[in-house]
């Protein structure tokens, strides 16, 4: 699954916020960006109330967020992140965290989130996250979407096609997309749906086209975004 989708702000030159309560990690991150010619690091935070007057004072294009920091103000980190798009709406926010529950990366992904990464990732997606996100893409690491899918997977929603999904997408098309985000190829879902493999392409194509998504990643935000569940309809 790729992480990338490409869309249009010059990434050689790249203002970054890192807020994070630990500084042997933002040091760390310090160190894996620096490298990177036009990217400057322009503040620092330790934690979820520094963040967002930081964002706000110093207007960084991208911001790396540690959502598990300290709740000064008593405001979760998830909530942070969608103070920060708010006050900077041009901000990038990526998450990263040690959380790897389900659940708050889909919380995470609704607040604004352009990309999440673990702490346990490799650090080269860090670089990776930046750059896509600067973009005007969405960075998930493969781990992320993992939990992300797992996470759907687990939970029944009552309303499998979310609220505002069905405007935009017929009820054949969430079916595909289901499929798609669930790691199907084109001839299990052809197989699965009883229609030649053809046609799912077709779908598919008129699927992104009318969605104006470019990947699996930017699928499993719109399911993510339109509480599209990834279970079957009972029969």
């Amino acid at each position: 699954m790729t992480p990338r989708l490409l869309c249009g702000m010059n990434v050689n030159k790249l203002r970054i916020l890192v807020a994070d309560n630990h500084g042997l990690v933002r040091r760390g991150v310090r160190e894996v960006l620096h490298a990177r010619p036009g990217w400057r690091i322009v503040g620092e935070a330790a934690n979820e109330r520094e963040a967002v007057q930081k964002a706000l004072k110093l207007k960084p294009d991208v911001v790396l967020l540690d959502i598990g920091m300290p709740e000064i103000s008593g405001v979760d980190g998830v909530e942070v992140v969608r103070q920060i798009r708010e006050a900077v709406p041009g901000a990038k926010v990526v998450v990263l965290t040690s959380h790897e529950s389900g659940q708050i990366v889909q919380r995470a992904l609704h607040a604004g989130a352009c990309g999440y990464i673990l702490k346990t990732d490799r650090s080269e997606s860090i670089v990776k996250a930046v750059e896509v996100v600067s973009e005007g893409g969405r960075f998930l690491t493969p781990k992320v979407s993992e939990i992300v899918l797992e996470g759907f997977l687990k939970t029944r929603s009552q309303h499998p096609q979310g609220e505002g999904a069905g405007t935009r997408t017929t009820p054949r098309e969430i079916e595909i997309i289901r499929l798609l985000v669930a790691g199907k190829s084109n001839r299990e879902i052809a197989m699965q749906l009883e229609i030649s493999v053809r046609t799912v392409q077709t779908h598919r194509s008129n699927i992104m086209l009318k969605l104006g998504l470019h990947s699996l990643v930017d699928l499993i935000y719109y399911a993510v975004r339109h509480g599209i569940s990834l279970l079957p309809h009972a029969s």
